[in-house]
């Protein structure tokens, strides 16, 4: 048995999210399943390093499937890159050792949000970034964005409110930097909760609307998820990278 890795980009505008569904087919994992499983012959089930929200996209995400097929990796690519929809792309498909698992192997993951800071129209990203005209104090919510440094309980900023595993997560980078009208935020870790970087990057938006203190983040660990901040829109939401 074959232990074979893809890296795969999407833009997740259509989709429902990364996980599949039942009785529908418009997840990613769901139409990569079946486009796998028409490719080889038999029936192939994928998982993912994570799962990414419906409306989410994704530059590098990292999934790996098993399979009895003989086909070569470079043929899979390329019958991958036929018969997939425009709106998801395959980087690479190759052979990983027998013990390679995309989530459980995981040591960290990188996401980018970005927010259009302007009234000014924005016609051709508008389904990669979330709109909000209010002026921003970036250097409070660069001041803000520090506290999330290190390992933390993120229960306030998970949206999941049947979570029964645990919410320790750990925070290795969380950057913020303005490119013309848009504001970016850059956030590494070791794991996210279920919508956590939407609900961190809302917290941070209230600190720089005035709303909410830079000083009052380390007081949201471990809290309700009412005392964080709002959930922003998943389109501004990217997986970059994800390392092992």
């Amino acid at each position: 048995m074959r232990n074979l890795r893809l890296d795969i980009c999407y833009d997740g505008t259509r989709y429902r999210g990364w996980q599949r569904l039942q009785g529908q087919d418009n997840t990613i994992q769901g139409k990569l399943e079946q486009t796998l499983s028409r490719i080889l012959g038999e029936q192939i089930e994928i998982s993912g390093s994570g799962r990414t929200d419906a409306g989410a996209h994704a530059l590098h995400q990292i999934a790996n499937f098993h399979c009895e097929s003989e086909m070569p990796c470079r043929q899979i690519l390329t019958e991958l890159k036929r018969y997939l929809p425009e709106d998801i792309g395959i980087h690479s498909c190759q052979e990983a050792s027998e013990r390679f698992h995309a989530r459980l192997n995981c040591k960290t993951k990188t996401y980018r949000y970005r927010v259009w800071n302007s009234d000014k129209p924005v016609v051709f990203d508008r389904r990669f970034v979330y709109c909000l005209p209010e002026k921003l104090d970036l250097e409070s919510m660069e001041k803000a964005a520090e506290h999330f440094l290190g390992e933390h309980d993120f229960s306030a900023f998970c949206a999941n409110k049947k979570m029964k595993k645990s919410t320790l997560r750990r925070i290795d980078s969380f950057q913020i930097h303005r490119a013309g009208e848009e504001l970016i935020f850059t956030v590494t870790g070791n794991g996210f909760l279920y919508n956590m970087v939407r609900i961190m990057v809302g917290t941070l938006l209230e600190v720089g609307m005035g709303q909410r203190e830079p000083d009052s983040i380390p007081g949201l660990f471990g809290a309700k998820r009412e005392e964080a901040g709002y959930l922003v829109p998943a389109q501004g939401l990217c997986l970059m990278e994800v390392t092992y």
